[in-house]
């Protein structure tokens, strides 16, 4: 699953036209993220909470990258959460909804709707520490001048 996640990675950098010298490094963060996941999710049985911290490694790891290669950070991040995104659990909502079970659709729905807030707290959380952190080493530096 490692392997897929870093190969379903790969696959939007080169949809969306990344350097291809990023390609490998932009990969590595998706199997990161997919890791994190699958750690968190056998220890907490939480899909939500797993694909939360999934995520928020996925950017973290953006962030860090993007500063050491000095390029934007979502040419990491974006790539990096394909394999975090709820897919499947997306289809399987219009598939219920289809076949007429509508209840079984509003929990998929629902957990559907929960797995995308949690990629998209996720990454707004991690941005915000890096932000943080980033403004409050420029304070440092100021106040040694």
């Amino acid at each position: 699953m490692i392997i897929l996640a870093f190969l379903g990675s790969a696959a939007p950098v080169i949809f969306f036209n990344i350097d291809r010298k990023k390609l490998f490094y932009a990969a590595t963060g998706g199997a990161l993220g997919y890791v994190c996941y699958a750690y968190f999710f056998e220890k907490t049985r939480n899909a939500a909470v797993a694909t939360f911290i999934g995520a928020f490694a996925v950017n973290i790891y953006s962030e860090i990258l993007a500063r050491i290669i000095k390029t934007p950070a979502s040419n990491f991040y974006v790539p990096g959460i394909f394999p975090l995104v709820p897919g499947y659990t997306a289809y399987r909502t219009i598939s219920y909804m289809a076949e007429g079970r509508i209840n079984t659709a509003i929990v998929m729905m629902w957990q559907t709707l929960t797995i995308g807030g949690a990629v998209a707290f996720g990454i707004m959380l991690s941005a915000t520490i890096v932000k943080y952190i980033k403004h409050v080493g420029q304070k440092t530096k100021k106040a040694f001048r």
